[in-house]
């Protein structure tokens, strides 16, 4: 087992590995988190014994809640960090694998949408993209990788509600492989990581090179969602709809990070006191 502080690396089983990601109290990512994956995929690309490497969080509540965008601002190379920890993973010479449990929502959708196969827990997972409800869009490749996964039309409605979706409707969508009962999640996904692992690292990578051709962004089209981030981030829609989740759960575990996209269409309005009105 190698630790980092955030994530856990098991390599007991040969010719794949899993990571798990624990950051408390709801696994956001923050920079750090990032700089780690970047070291990790250094390590992976270096071994030539790995061919699978399994995604999966400590937190049963939440796989990744979603970045922590004001540590994110007061760096901000960081969005080029990861476009290029994007890259790295959709081209590595292995297959990856996001094993979903719990909410998976903004820069925790665009990892696992860079991840080669998706599978989420039937009862326990949720996907969603809410950055339009706090006045931003989505930076990290949601806007990139949705089109080609989902087709037009589900993109836009994943991307402009900003809402939540259970595992069933991203299984009907495309956006994840399968919908797994959650006691059958863990077997399948390590089964599939087994029988991955037994072929050749070689024919696996070339294969995948083939299918990146039709299915993959390019470099050039992350960065241009990039570059509107922190300028969206500045600007007064922002600024107004970020200054109402402070106070009511943001960053800690609360019905608002259970319940992201239920409180999103709260935000353009007030009660006569300019308080945020909670969802029905």
């Amino acid at each position: 087992m190698t630790n980092t502080s955030q994530l856990t690396t098991d390599r007991t089983h040969p010719g794949r590995w899993t990571i798990t990601f624990s950051n408390p109290p709801i696994n956001m990512f923050v920079p750090e988190t990032i700089d780690e994956l970047r070291m990790l995929m250094t390590d992976i690309e270096a071994d030539p014994s790995v061919k699978a490497v399994v995604f999966q969080s400590a937190n049963p509540d939440f796989f990744v809640a979603h970045l922590d965008v004001a540590k994110a601002a007061r760096q901000p190379d960081v969005l080029d960090l990861w476009r290029d920890f994007v890259l790295r993973l959709s081209s590595a010479p292995v297959a990856s694998i996001a094993k979903i449990r719990g909410r998976t929502r903004g820069i925790g959708n665009e990892f696992v949408l860079a991840c080669d196969m998706r599978f989420a827990s039937r009862q326990n997972a949720l996907f969603g993209n809410p950055e339009v409800g706090v006045g931003l869009i989505p930076g990290g490749g949601a806007l990139e990788w949705l089109p080609r996964l989902v087709g037009r039309s589900r993109a836009l409605e994943i991307a402009l509600t900003g809402d939540d979706f259970d595992a069933d409707i991203a299984e009907r969508y495309g956006w994840v492989n399968r919908a797994l009962d959650d006691n059958d999640l863990d077997s399948f996904v390590d089964a599939l990581a087994g029988r991955l692992a037994s072929f050749d690292r070689e024919v696996l990578a070339a294969a995948k090179a083939q299918i990146n051709r039709f299915g993959m962004p390019t470099a050039g089209e992350l960065q241009s969602s990039n570059d509107m981030i922190f300028s969206i981030l500045a600007g007064p829609s922002a600024q107004a709809r970020r200054a109402k989740i402070r106070g009511i759960g943001y960053g800690v575990p609360s019905d608002f990070e259970l319940n992201f996209g239920r409180y999103l269409p709260s935000f353009g309005r007030a009660d006569g006191n300019g308080m945020v009105m909670r969802p029905d």
